[in-house]
């Protein structure tokens, strides 16, 4: 389990955090909405320790990220998968190379049979031929680079899955491929989410449960129904501009 209280952060002036209390249960997925530079990769990024709050205090499993060392932080990181934003594959490696990367246990990363192994398991249960593997990430399409950060992030057999921005400057086409891949692995393996979206299509599709991340604060919440009637002006401005934003694309 994911618990977050109280958590404040800002950058010299900018507040970008203000309070935030966020809750992930075991096993499920949750979206976390919100306009671009809200703030949401920054919430994102202090459940693994990338950024320490000014204060407040991170859960997982019963441990204080805020007040972990090198190596404990470096042992919780093990169990968490993050898909960046555009990927972050290595241009210089190949696809085999950038998935193997994702394999954490030291001893199964020196073992050159399991990786072999590991990474087309990696491969299929993204839905990518093995034949990608012998690939470089300028050799594929966009839509094939998130997927394989996917499977890098799902490498080393995470117990959560943090994903910034996955279906970001996809078509919809391959943005619903990806939102199929979350629910997929939620299910096969059994993996707790946080995803950070802008897409509110795709996040009521995945989620079990959204937030609303809306002035530095969650103004919302709750299950996707819940969501949806929810009376909060700040809620439904956001969800209303979503639903301008698909007639107009209709419409084009």
């Amino acid at each position: 389990m994911i618990k977050l209280r109280n958590v404040h952060k800002q950058f010299g002036s900018h507040v970008v955090l203000n309070g935030v209390d966020f809750d992930v249960r075991q096993g499920e997925t949750v979206a976390l909405l919100g306009p671009s530079g809200v703030g949401k990769s920054v919430l994102l990024k202090h459940i693994n320790g990338l950024i320490r709050p000014d204060v407040g205090m991170i859960d997982v499993d019963g441990q204080n990220v805020t007040t972990l060392g090198r190596r404990d932080l470096a042992r919780l990181r093990q169990r968490i998968g993050y898909v960046f934003q555009y990927g972050a594959l290595f241009d210089s490696s190949t696809v085999y190379e950038n998935i193997e990367m994702g394999i954490t246990d030291e001893a199964c990363a020196n073992d050159v049979s399991y990786c072999g192994v590991r990474v087309i398991e990696c491969l299929e249960l993204v839905n990518l031929p093995v034949s990608v593997a012998k690939k470089y990430p300028a050799e594929i399409s966009g839509g094939m680079r998130k997927r394989v950060g996917i499977a890098r992030a799902i490498a080393g057999q995470p117990t959560y899955l943090l994903y910034d921005e996955p279906t970001s400057g996809l078509d919809p086409v391959n943005a619903e491929i990806i939102d199929s891949l979350v629910e997929k692995l939620q299910g096969e393996l059994g993996v707790t989410s946080v995803v950070v979206t802008h897409d509110v299509r795709g996040a009521f599709r995945v989620a079990d449960r959204i937030a609303l991340l809306h002035d530095a604060q969650i103004r919302v919440m709750g299950t996707p129904d819940e969501v949806a009637g929810s009376e909060d002006e700040a809620v439904k401005a956001f969800l209303a501009r979503d639903r301008e934003d698909m007639f107009q694309h209709v419409s084009r």
